[in-house]
């Protein structure tokens, strides 16, 4: 029997997936690690916290599967994207990688809409944004020069972690999407944007580019020895966590959508092309020929991780005690808004909030309202990709860490009165082990990869009943909003 890993680095944790040819789970594992908030607005995590998390799991998952180092065909890496590693002429690291729910970069991000706004409408399809990299690194530049200077190499996270594996220096098409420095009309770095940084598009800053499932090397001497896997072990390029979930939930076909519950939140439909639009987020599928154009709510696992890690808790205690709250929260609301919001407002400076407390209200209430406020933002989500009419199927898959909660599930189920399919694995993890499988042929192809592995276990239907009432909530959550958006603005 041989076996196929997967590792994503997600907002707070890397997830390990070992895959066998037969397409059983051998094994999966966790390993948390922080993000640091050294000033407002700003988010960071450290690049050999995530290598320190990838030799960790490899040798824990192995531990718990009882799995040959040797019988480990491959693996393949994915992560959120934007987040950039800047490193020296020696591969070390300079500063702290920003991480994409940072929100630092409102300056650069206004300066681009002033001048640069119909290149970036055309060239990348997305609208500047703090999440964005070009922004981050624009910031680095005119904030610490003397990081800027020293820098002669730009990573993503994944790729980071992969050169401390094999020592390439590339990236993959699909995660130079999220960058605002990537032509699509020319699947290559822009000329134009990259300028704005005062390199070129064969500056040695930037990776080579390749397809995600492309093996880019083999676990040198020295990973071999950290990780525990034989020297040589085939290591793909990988890509981005959410086309592997895109991928994973078996959304590989026009009109099928899928909505996750991770760090972020998304609801992404499978089209033929991209949809520029101010609400929607353009990749790319891992599946040639395909797109999975998506709405985004910036705070939606994430929110529910700093409740617990503010008030305290354990998850599933929380939410255990949040299903005997009725809906509505006996009119407490949550705004999700921790690090400003991406669709339908594009508007960093939104802050989150409850309204509506009273004395009566217990931690259940605030957790529920959490859970509320969160499927509120995708309901928020739902109606901007309604407003662009892209064709999509009435039942989505429910993907991301969040979408293993039942009252979750329902509440937003619910909240957008649609039918949510749950896999029996569908995280990106999982989407990784698969391409690993496919590219060294335990799997024919990604489709057949899916049909031997992917699983469906339940379905959450909407109450009508339920959903009528978050309709009602929904214009108070959405009138506050209106009321509140103009004083953050003016801080």
């Amino acid at each position: 029997m041989k076996y196929v890993l997967g590792i994503d680095f997600g907002g707070g944790a890397s997830k390990a997936t070992l895959l066998s040819s037969n397409g059983e789970i051998a094994a999966v594992n966790t390993v948390e690690y922080p993000t640091f908030y050294p000033k407002s607005g700003f988010a960071e995590q450290n690049p050999w916290d995530w290598y320190s998390a990838t030799c960790r799991t490899i040798g824990e998952i192995l531990a718990k599967s009882g799995v040959a180092p040797q019988d480990v065909a491959a693996l393949s890496l994915d992560a959120a994207t934007h987040t950039a590693v800047l490193m020296d002429e020696n591969f070390q690291v300079l500063r702290p990688a920003i991480y994409w729910t940072d929100s630092r970069s409102t300056k650069e991000v206004a300066f681009l809409k002033k001048n640069f706004l119909e290149t970036i409408e055309r060239e990348v399809l997305h609208k500047p944004d703090t999440i964005w990299t070009l922004p981050q690194l624009m910031w680095v530049k005119e904030n610490e020069p003397e990081v800027w200077t020293k820098t002669r190499r730009i990573m993503f996270a994944k790729d980071f972690v992969r050169h401390q594996l094999t020592g390439d220096f590339v990236t993959d098409v699909i995660e130079a999407q999220g960058s605002m420095f990537f032509d699509y009309t020319r699947m290559n770095w822009s000329e134009t944007l990259c300028g704005l940084l005062g390199i070129t598009t064969d500056s040695e800053l930037l990776p080579k580019l390749v397809q995600p499932t492309d093996v880019v090397g083999g676990l040198t001497a020295k990973a071999a020895a950290e990780t525990g896997l034989p020297e040589g072990t085939p290591v793909l390029c990988g890509t981005t966590d959410t086309v592997m979930e895109v991928f994973a939930s078996g959304a590989v076909s026009r009109g099928q959508m899928t909505i996750k519950l991770a760090t972020a939140g998304r609801i992404c439909v499978v089209t033929d092309r991209a949809f520029p639009s101010q609400y929607l987020i353009n990749y790319s599928h891992v599946v040639p020929g395909l797109w999975y154009p998506g709405t985004a709510t910036k705070s939606c696992a994430a929110s529910f991780r700093w409740f617990r890690d503010t008030f305290g808790g354990e998850y599933q205690q929380l939410a255990e005690a949040a299903a005997n709250v009725p809906v509505g929260c006996d009119g407490l609301i949550f705004h999700p808004y921790l690090n400003g919001e991406l669709t339908p407002y594009a508007d960093p400076k939104l802050c989150g909030s409850f309204i509506g407390v009273r004395a009566g209200h217990t931690k259940a209430h605030f957790t529920r309202a959490v859970f509320e406020g969160v499927a509120l933002s995708m309901l928020d989500c739902r109606k901007a990709l309604e407003s662009i009419q892209i064709p999509h199927d009435e039942i989505a898959v429910a993907i991301g860490g969040g979408a293993q909660s039942p009252i979750w599930r329902q509440i937003l189920a619910d909240a957008l009165g649609i039918t949510l399919i749950q896999k029996e694995n569908s995280d990106s993890s999982f989407g990784s082990a698969m391409m690993a499988g496919t590219a060294v042929g335990l799997f024919p192809s990604l489709p057949e990869a899916l049909a031997i592995c992917s699983k469906e276990i339940s379905r959450t239907f909407p109450n009508p009943e339920n959903t009528a009432k978050y309709a009602k909530i929904f214009e108070t959550y959405k009138a506050v909003h209106d009321a509140l958006a103009p004083i953050y603005a003016a801080k």
